[in-house]
């Protein structure tokens, strides 16, 4: 008789499955995080980030992210601090509505997700974060800040010769 796992995990997930979330400015990874990869977690990193950003601040932020996060109680969280939500709409369902789509501004933080994904392709195929080697969300978080630590130092000679 098989013994159930101690703790439920969703049909095919792995305790070790993880998703990464960072802050983009002038081609540089300036902040970034981890997680366990359970639907929701990327959307708190975030919202810890846009905190630890600006701890109170009243000035206005934008955040350009993909449809991952297109959810109502995400969008409630950004407009409270202060944040224009940028998201990729879902094609149904968007908690995204015309107050954000109908400017002008709209599509350059969706553009700008390209960088994004691009540092995450380098830290996957070049800094080997691909799959993790370590055990545990710490060891791991630590991989791979210091990976994307490693493309920064990587991309700054073309930044500085430009």
């Amino acid at each position: 008789m098989s013994q159930r796992s101690p703790h439920p995990l969703p049909r095919g997930s792995h305790p070790y499955t993880v998703r990464g979330t960072c802050r983009l400015r002038s081609g540089l990874i300036v902040q970034a995080d981890l997680t366990r990869a359970n639907g929701r977690a990327e959307r708190q990193a975030a919202i810890n980030m846009i905190h630890r950003h600006s701890p109170g601040s009243i000035r206005r932020l934008t955040l350009g992210v993909d449809k991952g996060y297109d959810a109502a109680e995400f969008v409630a969280d950004l407009r409270q601090a202060c944040v224009t939500p940028h998201i990729a709409q879902k094609s149904r369902y968007s908690a995204i509505d015309g107050r954000t789509t109908r400017h002008k501004g709209y599509a350059l933080p969706l553009r700008h997700r390209k960088r994004i994904e691009e540092a995450f392709g380098w830290a996957k195929t070049v800094g080997g974060a691909a799959q993790t080697a370590f055990r545990g969300i710490e060891r791991a978080r630590a991989r791979f800040i210091m990976t994307l630590a490693a493309g920064n130092l990587a991309r700054l000679p073309k930044l500085l010769s430009a």
